[in-house]
C-alpha cells in the first residue's frame, strides 16, 4: 500500500489551462505553449485525467495524494492581467476536477483535505505561485480565499510589485506586499516563501506572525543555487513551525546537474541535510512538477511508488510518512485557512 502523498507545489495547472488562454493574454506572454513537447501533441496536455505532462489522475494511479496546483502567475504580466490570468486558471482546473469527480476533489479548507485523503481520492488544493494580482487591489487576497486559495507566494524570480526574487537581491518586501501579507494572515492564507531573495526572507521573518512554507525549495548548502535556503532560513522556518517541500528540480539538486543528472541519492542528501539540522517534522515534498526537469527516480507522478520505496529503505516507514504526507497534513490542519 503506497504512502499518502501531499505535494507542496506543481505546474500542472498551467501547462493544463495554457492553450485555452485569452488571446490577450497568449500576446501578452509570447508563448503558445507551456511545457516542452506540448507544441507536437497540443491535444495531449489539456485534461486532467490523462496527458503526457508528469501529474495526471492516470499517473497518480491508486496512490491518495493531495496536489497543491499552483497558479503561477508570470512576471510579464501586470496586476491586472494577472488578476485575468488566475481567474482562467482557477476555472479551468475546478472544470477538470468536476469532470473527475468520481476519482478528484477540491479541497476549499484545510479541513477538507484529511477526509478527501483517507477516501483515496486525489485532492487538488489551490494555491498561487507570484501573486501579483493582489497588488491591483489588496482585497483580492480575501476573495481568492473565499475560491478556496490555501497558500500563496509574494514573487517568481523578477523584482515585482510585492516582493523580489533573486534577479533583484537589493529589494525587499513593498508596502504593498506588507498589506498583502496582513491579509492574507487575517484569512489563514499559507505564506510560500519560495522564489524570494534574501532580503525578501528576512523582512516575511520580521514582519510575519504566523508559520510560513517554502514549497519548492532546498539546501544551499548542498547545492549552492540562490534558489535554494541557507541554513539559516532553515533554521527560521523550522524554529517558527514551518515547512520545506523538497524540490525534485535538477538544477536544484546538485551543482554539476547539468553535466551529472541527480538521483535519488542527490534527494537524500537534502533530506539528510534538514535532518542535521532538526527539521525532522519540516520536510514535505515539492516537487515542480510540470515546471522543470526532474531525475528519472521521480520523473512523473508514475514513479511515486517506487520513490516511497526508496525513500522508506533510507529513512524507514516512520519518516517517510511524515516526509510524503504527514508533516504537511499537520501543518495545514494547524495553520492553513
Amino acid at each position: 500500500m503506497p504512502y499518502p502523498v501531499f505535494d507542496l507545489h506543481c505546474d500542472t495547472a498551467d501547462r493544463l489551462a495554457w492553450q485555452s488562454l485569452p488571446a490577450m493574454l497568449r500576446q501578452a506572454l509570447g508563448m503558445g505553449f507551456y511545457g516542452p513537447g506540448d507544441e507536437s501533441d497540443p491535444t495531449g496536455i489539456t485534461e486532467l485525467a490523462r496527458n503526457h505532462g508528469m501529474i495526471s489522475l492516470e499517473r497518480i494511479g491508486d496512490t491518495p495524494w493531495a496536489q497543491c496546483f499552483a497558479c503561477y502567475i508570470p512576471d510579464e504580466l501586470s496586476p491586472n492581467q494577472a488578476l485575468s490570468f488566475f481567474q482562467h486558471v482557477s476555472a479551468y482546473l475546478e472544470r477538470e476536477v468536476e469532470k473527475n469527480q468520481q476519482r478528484a476533489v477540491l479541497a476549499r479548507c484545510a479541513a477538507d483535505i484529511r477526509p478527501a485523503l483517507e477516501s483515496g481520492a486525489v485532492v487538488a488544493i489551490k494555491t498561487i505561485e507570484n501573486a501579483t494580482l493582489f497588488a491591483a487591489d489588496p482585497e483580492l487576497v480575501d476573495t481568492a480565499a473565499q475560491a478556496g486559495v490555501l497558500m500563496a507566494s509574494l514573487s517568481w524570480n523578477a523584482p515585482g510589485p510585492l516582493a523580489s526574487g533573486h534577479d533583484a537581491e537589493d529589494r525587499g518586501i513593498t508596502a504593498a506586499g506588507l498589506e498583502v501579507i496582513r491579509r492574507m494572515e487575517e484569512q489563514r492564507m499559507v505564506l510560500d516563501v519560495s522564489h524570494l531573495n534574501d532580503r525578501c526572507f528576512d523582512d516575511v521573518c520580521r514582519l510575519s506572525t504566523r508559520p510560513f512554507v517554502a514549497s519548492h525549495s532546498n539546501c544551499r548548502s548542498v547545492c549552492g543555487h540562490p534558489r535554494n535556503l541557507t541554513d539559516g532560513q532553515i533554521a527560521e522556518i523550522r524554529d517558527c513551525g514551518g515547512l520545506i517541500g523538497i524540490n525534485y528540480c535538477i538544477d536544484f539538486l546538485r551543482d554539476d546537474a547539468r553535466t551529472h543528472k541527480p538521483d535519488f541519492d542527490d534527494i537524500s542528501r537534502h533530506i539528510d541535510h534538514l535532518l542535521n539540522l532538526g527539521c525532522e517534522d519540516a520536510i514535505a515534498l515539492g516537487s515542480d512538477f510540470d515546471g522543470c526537469d526532474t531525475p528519472g527516480c521521480i520523473a512523473t507522478a508514475s514513479e511515486m511508488p517506487r520513490f516511497q520505496q526508496q525513500l522508506d529503505a533510507r529513512f524507514g516507514a516512520e519518516l517517510t510518512a511524515k516526509i510524503c504526507a504527514g508533516n504537511a497534513l499537520g501543518f495545514f490542519e494547524r495553520w492553513g485557512r
